[in-house]
């Protein structure tokens, strides 16, 4: 034991072997429920009560990483949503944050918790991490970490259990309930797709460039139908009297379009001839950040973009939309055509990862100098980002834009998760290794307290969150339990959402609601420590 003790204060050491067991802990299932990476900070904690230490720089530099890569990650979503009739997610994620905070005061009067101690637990009931970060930020106390690390198990069961219980208890037919609610997102933002006779005789052997649209306009002409022949919509396409234009958009702009062209027709769409209707992904560098007027496809390559799915979310085709990776682009052309479009979106074979070093270096630099400056808030005094607010506002900006000079942001899927993985899990070494120090010590003065408090902190917001959702906002059970997964950050329960349904919209409510949550959980928990 004197040998092993000793090769512990080795920093490497210790810091790995934190790691291989907390990640083995966090593999341990019971009834399909792990801890995932909160093994990691409840072994670092064991540690940290033998006085065992990992090093503040190594706690900082993993913060930074894992803060960045969720702003990277969120930024695109987060502005978009701000657009768009998905603010209702974020507003059902601002319900469910103030709820929290709220709730957090009132634990905190009635138990008489430290502020450390109370915004640590508010944290770990809603599962946050970079609330967590922001909390040790503003607090500079390690009891932080220690009513997180408290609170979070109960905050991941809560949750989980909460959207498996829901349904049965109420016996509801989900996929019926989804289809008879209130569905916000795709109501406003889903394109629709109709057949358009032409019998305005003004519009006789004009092109399709000649039919001129506002810049507003979302609607596309996907194919023409001449005799029951498909013909490749294309500028310089003619149209005759009598043809049939396949034709994509919003309900609102479509109607305007059919009352200046003609009519409505009911056609049989899948005999398409030669004409086909494909969906590729948006993965190559080459394309990213670029745009659909700037690419030139239809003039280019004789193909039409009819719509963009982007985080789940169907949205019409805008010229001057850039593209973000993970877009996937329905186009419709010939075979042969659409081959060639689909190698300029696809990423070479060979390629597996696409960190740049230099953009994550500047992000990081950026955002670090940020969170040094110091500003000033009426009634609350002079505060900075810190390392956790600074990097995640310059994350988030960068994130928005995808391209930002020499700076590049569009990281491949798994790269990203990679950032955010080694960025976490070193974290919450450092983390967990300064809260042991002290659990024991605090579990003994404040004992049940901090349990119920935590239980509290993690119920209400639940509830609360989902009446708005369901009664306030009339949503249906899945978007429901969707955003309230998203509100408080739960990927796990959206994971046992996703198991009561196959469909999508679970994780679209999720992504409106989890960039919100996120950032207002990230401020709370450093505007709360004022007010306590």
């Amino acid at each position: 034991m004197e040998v092993l003790a000793e090769l512990l204060h080795e920093p490497l050491l210790l810091l790995f072997g934190i790691l291989f067991l907390g990640s083995w802990l966090g593999q341990i299932k019971v009834k399909g429920i792990s801890l995932g990476t909160a093994g990691v900070l409840l072994v670092a904690m064991v540690f940290g009560h033998f006085n065992y230490q990992v090093s503040p720089i190594v706690q900082n530099f993993g913060l930074a990483l894992f803060i960045v890569a969720v702003g990277l990650q969120a930024g695109p979503r987060f502005f978009r949503m701000m657009r768009t009739s998905g603010l209702v997610f974020g507003i059902i994620s601002i319900v469910i944050v103030f709820v929290s905070v709220l709730t957090t005061m009132v634990v905190s009067k009635v138990f008489h918790l430290s502020d450390a101690l109370s915004v640590g637990l508010m944290t770990g009931a809603l599962t946050s991490t970079p609330g967590l970060a922001a909390a040790l930020q503003a607090t500079d106390n390690p009891l932080a970490s220690v009513g997180y690390g408290i609170a979070y198990p109960f905050g991941v069961l809560a949750v989980v259990l909460f959207v498996q219980v829901l349904p049965r208890v109420t016996k509801s037919d989900l996929l019926d309930d989804l289809n008879q609610a209130n569905n916000p997102v795709k109501n406003e933002n889903s394109p629709e797709v109709i057949t358009i006779e032409v019998t305005n005789a003004d519009l006789n052997k004009r092109t399709l460039r000649e039919l001129r649209f506002p810049k507003t306009n979302s609607v596309v002409i996907s194919r023409v139908i001449r005799n029951d022949r498909n013909i490749i919509a294309l500028g310089d396409t003619v149209i005759l009297k009598g043809d049939k234009l396949v034709t994509v958009g919003t309900r609102s702009d479509i109607e305007k379009f059919c009352s200046y062209v003609g009519r409505e027709v009911e056609t049989d769409l899948e005999n398409t001839d030669h004409i086909k209707l494909r969906k590729v992904v948006v993965d190559s560098d080459n394309v990213i950040g670029k745009n659909l007027k700037e690419l030139r496809l239809r003039r280019n390559y004789g193909v039409t973009v009819t719509r963009i799915e982007r985080s789940g979310i169907e949205l019409n085709q805008n010229p001057r939309m850039r593209f973000l990776r993970g877009d996937v682009l329905t186009i419709v052309s010939s075979e042969h055509r659409l081959d060639q479009v689909e190698k300029i979106f696809t990423r070479k074979k060979l390629e597996i990862t696409n960190i740049h070093i230099f953009s994550l270096s500047i992000i990081l630099l950026i955002g670090i100098l940020v969170g040094m400056i110091p500003f000033y808030l009426p009634g609350l005094g002079t505060i900075k980002l810190g390392v956790a607010g600074g990097p995640l506002f310059v994350a988030l900006i960068i994130g928005h834009f995808g391209k930002v000079g020499p700076i590049h942001a569009r990281y491949y899927g798994p790269s990203n998760q990679v950032i955010s993985d080694i960025g976490l899990v070193l974290f919450l070494a450092g983390a967990g290794t300064t809260a042991g120090q002290g659990l024991v010590d605090v579990v003994q003065a404040e004992g049940i307290r901090l349990v119920i408090g935590g239980t509290f902190i993690t119920i209400v917001p639940i509830v609360v969150g989902y009446f708005f959702a369901r009664y306030i906002f009339k949503l249906s059970i899945i978007h429901s339990l969707g955003a309230l997964c998203g509100g408080m950050t739960s990927t796990p329960g959206l994971g046992a959402v996703n198991q009561l349904i196959d469909s999508e919209d679970p994780a679209v409510a999720y992504a409106a609601a989890y960039p919100f949550a996120l950032i207002l959980v990230a401020i709370s928990s450093q505007l709360i420590v004022f007010f306590l």
